[in-house]
Formats: structure tokens, C-alpha cells, sequence
């Protein structure tokens, strides 16, 4: 069930009340000591998403942070050097086979 916030018209204090989404809206606030005390429901923006319940995960949903791709690329360039250098010393192997002949 949900929480709806209203205003009270008349001396604009803000309450919440618990109640069925089936309910009618309230039109009198309850334990209000102004006689004629009119509310309104306020559309509120509600709160986040919540999981509950096994099979979730934190990180589901949780965006990779700027460190996170930092790390990534450095690996990404590593591994780059690596093959490069790989190349280079295939090719310097290579170079002085040849010379030797």
C-alpha cells in the first residue's frame, strides 16, 4: 500500500497517510484541530526501486564508474604493448639470424 502526501489547505501543514491505491482521496485531515481544514493530495516523485528477495544483485543494475573504464583501458593499452613487443623482439630475432648468416 502506498504512502500519499497532502497539504492542508488551510494552514499548509504537509502529512502523509498510509491507504489502498482503491481509497478515495482524503478530503479532511484526521486529528486536525481546525474545524474546516480542506486537503489536497500532493503528486509526489515517490522513492526509488527497491529489490528485495534473493537474485539480486547490487551490481545488476549499477553503472561501471569512470575508474572502472580507466582500468579497463589501461589493461587494453598492456596488452597492446605486450603484442607490440612481442613483434619487436620476434623481429630483432629475426634481423640477427640474418646477419649472423
Amino acid at each position: 500500500m502506498p504512502t500519499y502526501d497532502y497539504i492542508c489547505n488551510e494552514c499548509g501543514e504537509r502529512f502523509e497517510n498510509f491507504q489502498t491505491m482503491s481509497s478515495r482521496p482524503l478530503t479532511k485531515r484526521p486529528d486536525c484541530e481546525e474545524k474546516h481544514c480542506n486537503v489536497t493530495r500532493v503528486i509526489s516523485g515517490g522513492s526509488g526501486l527497491i529489490f528485495k528477495g534473493s537474485g539480486f544483485y547490487l551490481t545488476d543494475y549499477k553503472d561501471q564508474s569512470k575508474d572502472d573504464n580507466k582500468d579497463n583501458k589501461e589493461k587494453k593499452e598492456k596488452k597492446k604493448k605486450k603484442k607490440n613487443d612481442k613483434q619487436v623482439k620476434k623481429d630483432k630475432a629475426a634481423t640477427t639470424a640474418k646477419t649472423e648468416k
